[in-house]
């Protein structure tokens, strides 16, 4: 025993000794950024943007790694479980990621404290809209259908406990309505699923579908207190007396827990300049993402406050099942 400890202890001195060597020489091959949800939705849209511009300054290949499946818990637990070096970083989804480590039935194998939140890219507000020849032109008129014939209309979310899986619990305890909830696994899904015929209402998030609103898609409500930029002819939810429904999600860069203080400043750093930079606010609004950065003790008390305030959705949302 006392071999083996000697074992570790030398082992664990080695690792502290090279940590430093290591971030001095950071990057000296291409970094991987897992997303845990499927090519073509917002969350992947932003992350191949980021990548895009972030590489520049990085000085080697950022690669997006789709990592699909289960409201993103595939993905995470990638993440979670990669080696702290700095060559596998990943998107953190919040309220989703904070929501699936407080429910036991998903048996997460990571915690919110598996990750560094590094900086925050994205805001992307709630959306609910319908297809194009939807009978349903307002919300109202919606959650009045849903309310006189109580499971028959079908919701559609991108994961359980998903923050669009919230807003449609917050939209049900506002309203009375009573919907029937269909779990994707990312914006494609949804959008497949809806304008397919298969799905009465989507309740998504702005970056998702902004560009097919008045043509494929008509949209209900942004849950939020002001009207999106990108859906200024939208409602929010505020001004149509629902005050409690408000919905949104925000996307970072995160690394797995161990990973080095310096190289996590690197990531950073770069990526920082790559969302604060003209280049990317212009890609950004084309895709109809609305930037939100953040870095360091404001993230890391967003990340925080986030995970108390999806404790009480969590319990909540569990209690209704």
């Amino acid at each position: 025993m006392l071999i083996r400890r000697r074992t570790l202890l030398a082992a664990s001195a080695a690792t502290a000794i090279a940590s430093p060597a290591m971030a001095q020489n950071y990057p000296r091959r291409a970094v991987q950024l897992i997303v845990a949800f499927p090519a073509g939705g917002s969350t992947d849209v932003g992350a191949r943007i980021l990548a895009g511009l972030a590489e520049k300054d990085f000085g080697q290949p950022i690669t997006v790694v789709n990592k699909g499946g289960a409201g993103g818990q595939i993905g995470f637990t990638e993440i979670a479980r990669a080696r702290p070096d700095g060559y596998t970083l990943g998107f953190l989804n919040l309220p989703g990621m904070n929501t699936i480590t407080l429910d036991p039935e998903r048996k997460a194998v990571f915690t919110i404290d598996s990750f560094i939140p590094i900086v925050n890219q994205v805001l992307d507000p709630g959306f609910i809209w319908v297809k194009g020849d939807s009978p349903y032109k307002t919300l109202a008129e919606l959650t009045d259908a849903a309310k006189k014939n109580p499971g028959k209309i079908s919701a559609c979310t991108t994961g359980i406990l998903s923050d669009d899986h919230l807003a449609i619990l917050m939209v049900q305890e506002a309203t009375g309505a009573e919907f029937r909830i269909v779990h994707f696994d990312g914006g494609a899904q949804q959008l497949t699923g809806v304008l397919g015929g298969h799905v009465d209402v989507a309740f998504d998030n702005v970056g998702s579908v902004f560009k097919r609103v008045g043509t494929e898609i008509r949209g209900l409500a942004v849950t939020d207190v002001v009207r999106s930029k990108f859906l200024p002819q939208v409602p929010c939810t505020k001004e149509l007396g629902l005050i409690t429904v408000i919905s949104s999600s925000t996307r970072g860069v995160g690394a797995p827990k161990g990973t080095p203080a310096d190289i996590c400043k690197a990531v950073e750093t770069a990526f920082l300049k790559a969302i604060n930079s003209t280049e990317m606010k212009e890609k950004m609004d084309a895709v109809g993402l609305a930037l939100k950065p953040m870095v360091g003790a404001e993230y890391a008390k967003y990340y925080a406050d986030l995970q108390a305030q999806a404790k009480k959705y969590t319990e909540w949302a569990l209690k209704m099942r």
